[in-house]
């Protein structure tokens, strides 16, 4: 791959295979994240993905660890 200057930044074409298999689509994050000499690519979720995971989780906490309003207002 080739650097190349975009605007004041330095972009990167990604490979399409690498498009592929992360399932990237146009307007998806992503991180890179280094590890000594070496960059990792992380997709970060979609907006659909978040939410799905906030439905799902929405009122599933243990009992003891539910607050109550007395809890909350606590200091």
């Amino acid at each position: 791959m080739k650097v190349v200057r975009w605007g004041n930044s330095l972009a990167v074409r990604l490979p399409v295979k690498l498009v592929r298999e992360l399932g990237l689509v146009e307007g998806d994050r992503i991180d890179l994240l280094r590890e000594h000499d070496v960059l990792r690519v992380h997709r970060l979720p979609r907006t659909h993905e978040v939410l799905d995971s906030l439905r799902e989780f929405r009122g599933r906490l243990p009992a003891n660890e539910r607050l109550g309003r007395d809890d909350s207002h606590s200091r």
